[in-house]
């Protein structure tokens, strides 16, 4: 039986800085650093779309939350948009938000991270490319990453993907309690993804770390 699939045309610009012969992970991150927006894509390097404020507003305030968690936990490295990813041997993406735990630490080295990172973020946001963004979860899934969250602005959701054996577990979040697998005790209000402006980040801290955040801070007032 013969099945007909409805087809949407989407329609996309983007700017490709074409080398005289494709390009490795190696020789990329030696040419462009941090300054460059740009990742490597089949050996060809393209520039990226510039952020939206909406999407920088909501990078910033993650990124902040997540790297203090981690840090008075103890439980890896987090890094943000400007650090490589190696995906094949002329691929490579740069994820809006990535942890990395102490277990892997090792794959974390000066130019960018070589092996899969524990959780990877990005931040869907009005205007951005479909099938950019599904060109990067195909990436992700194809090195193994143990835990995706797309956040989609426009729609309000967050889709959350965990490894499971060679298949990944699709869960599609609108409201509700976001625990992750990846980093131990790290949980969000979905809802806070999506205030306008957002949430506080020292009060949203104050929740999610909880009692044990009230102890961190009697250590730092005796002088600990």
């Amino acid at each position: 039986m013969s099945r007909t699939i409805a087809l949407s045309e989407v329609r996309e610009e983007r700017t490709l800085l074409l080398p005289k012969r494709l390009l490795t992970f190696e020789e990329f991150v030696q040419i462009f650093g941090e300054d460059d927006d740009v990742e490597l894509v089949d050996g060809m390097v393209v520039q990226r779309m510039a952020a939206k404020d909406i999407h920088e507003d909501l990078e910033g305030w993650l990124l902040s939350i997540l790297r203090f968690f981690v840090s008075m936990k103890n439980l890896g490295v987090v890094r943000g948009s400007r650090t490589p990813v190696k995906i094949t041997a002329h691929r490579g993406r740069l994820p809006d938000i990535v942890f990395v735990s102490n277990e892997k630490a090792h794959i974390v080295q000066e130019d960018g991270i070589f092996g899969a990172p524990d959780l990877v973020v990005e931040i869907w946001s009005p205007g951005d490319k479909p099938s950019e963004m599904f060109a990067k979860e195909a990436d992700y899934r194809s090195i193994g990453v143990a835990e995706i969250w797309l956040i989609d602005q426009s729609k309000k959701q967050v889709r959350v993907l965990r490894k499971r054996g060679e298949q990944y577990e699709e869960q599609v979040m609108r409201r509700g309690i976001l625990k992750s697998e990846a980093v131990e005790g790290f949980w969000l209000n979905v809802d806070w993804l999506f205030k306008k402006p957002l949430p506080d980040e020292f009060k949203t801290l104050r929740k999610i770390l909880g009692a044990s955040f009230e102890g961190q801070e009697n250590e730092l007032a005796k002088g600990g």
